[in-house]
């Protein structure tokens, strides 16, 4: 039997399907390169903004007409299911439908009635029945009932098959309730993932021969394992956390060799955290933190408890304790009130701080939280506003990119590039990427380049040694 996965958002959605793939495989199946043609489909939903919605509502609608063809119930004359046409014209074939996520978590009680044509509907909090689902699917059992009063529980394994590069969830859920998110709602309250069961998953990548793991969880760095663990404490925040795992890593000769985390919440970056990045080389010198906006009485409309002050702060911290590393942010445009002095505040921010890279949007109302009930800017306003910060982004990601070109780096290869394959594209510390010449042989290990040039925002390289 055959699978399709689609899945939309963040993440950990990433990490959540690639952990119902495992359990597909584990069962037999095989991934399917079409889902016209594939025997189970796996919509793994986001609901983060309304475009998100209606992506998926979109597609949805597809698979509804493409369900009515693989069971002979309509004749299709669109080029888009041509192959399912093809693949029925020997009688029926079933197709299990199966959609997952946050949308789905917001309408739990709505959404059957919505899509009657799904066969399986699971929250965010019944991920774990999946297995069930399949042998239910392998029984030729059309449904059955998954409570949707679940507790959160953890996949023991994350990793998407052959991977070298995967993430490892450490946390679930969100306490912060800023007035824009709705994530609090569809993921519920912080869960932090016992220590032990994180190092279990850690040696279970390590024979796979995982190279590196990205740590991450709606908020990482409130993690708190109150559980009684073995390494000295009954209580593990996220630094010691960090300590923990890079100490495992060398005492089992992992062949894990760098350690990225996200997403990060300005207000629990800790002095110790900074000082374990500083003194732990497996932790990459990479730093996501979302500033969201530059002005504090946006920031504290958003209920995001810093002021651009304590933000500014936090980043002087972490630019003298770790000269190297590379920040990366989110910003967030046109929130109700912000005013033109707020816009400008924004930018004096992105000046002082010159950010690597930035996730750029401007504030679209989300139905079920405070600020979708607050006075709206015009989205005409927002969007300009927005792409003066876009703009102004652009300039220094070019300008702090420059600074890197004819400095030695080591890498990690991903593959062969899309542009040419005659080049391996590959992926620093600092998260940027480079291509250059080299043996496919070469991909999944860890090589030591010398920048020679910028081409847009990909690096070129030239090979001086394999590490």
């Amino acid at each position: 039997m055959t699978y399709y996965f689609e899945t939309y958002g963040c993440e950990m959605n990433i990490a959540e399907s690639a952990a119902m793939e495992q359990i597909l495989i584990s069962r037999g199946w095989e991934k399917s390169s079409s889902a016209q043609t594939a025997d189970m489909i796996i919509i793994n939903t986001c609901t983060i903004r309304k475009s998100a919605d209606e992506r998926i509502e979109g597609r949805l609608g597809w698979i509804n007409g493409l369900k009515a063809v693989r069971e002979k119930k309509v004749n299709a004359k669109t080029k888009f299911l041509e192959e399912a046409v093809e693949y029925v014209k020997d009688g029926p074939k079933p197709l299990t439908v199966v959609v997952t996520g946050c949308m789905v978590e917001r309408m739990i009680s709505s959404f059957k009635k919505e899509y009657p044509f799904v066969d399986y509907v699971i929250g965010t909090f019944g991920k774990h029945h999946f297995g069930e689902i399949v042998d239910a699917v392998q029984r030729g059992q059309s449904s059955f009932e998954i409570s949707d009063n679940e507790t959160y529980k953890f996949a023991s394994l994350s990793a998407e098959k052959g991977a070298f590069s995967t993430f490892v969830p450490i946390m679930h859920g969100c306490n912060n309730f800023c007035t824009y998110c709705i994530v609090p709602y569809v993921r519920g309250r912080e869960i932090s993932r016992p220590v032990n069961h994180i190092l279990e998953e850690i040696d279970a990548l390590s024979k796979l021969r995982v190279k590196e793991i990205c740590l991450i969880g709606q908020n990482v760095n409130s993690y708190c394992d109150k559980g009684d663990n073995p390494h000295g404490s009954k209580t593990v925040n996220f630094a010691q956390l960090l300590k923990i795992i890079a100490q495992h890593l060398r005492e089992t000769s992992s062949p894990i060799r760098w350690v990225r985390f996200m997403s990060s919440h300005p207000k629990d970056f800790t002095d110790d955290i900074i000082d374990v990045i500083a003194s732990e080389p497996v932790i990459c010198r990479h730093i996501h933190l979302p500033v969201q906006n530059g002005s504090t009485a946006v920031l504290k409309a958003m209920n995001r408890r810093y002021t651009r002050e304590q933000y500014l702060e936090l980043i002087q911290k972490i630019k003298t304790k770790i000269p190297e590393v590379s920040l990366t942010t989110d910003i967030m445009m046109g929130f109700p009130g912000e005013t033109e002095e707020d816009v400008e505040l924004t930018l004096d921010l992105m000046r002082q701080v010159k950010y690597e890279s930035a996730m750029m949007y401007y504030y679209n109302p989300r139905e079920g939280t405070p600020a979708a009930k607050m006075e709206q800017i015009p989205e005409e306003i927002r969007k300009k506003r927005l792409q003066r910060v876009i703009d102004l982004q652009l300039e220094h990601t070019h300008e702090r990119m420059l600074e890197r070109v004819g400095k030695e780096a080591i890498v990690i290869v991903e593959g062969v590039s899309r542009d040419n394959s005659d080049e391996l594209l590959a992926q620093t510390e600092q998260h940027e990427k480079l291509v250059f010449k080299g043996e496919k042989s070469l991909i999944g290990s860890f090589v030591q380049v010398i920048i020679k040039s910028l081409n847009g925002n990909t690096f070129r390289g030239e090979l001086i040694s394999s590490k």
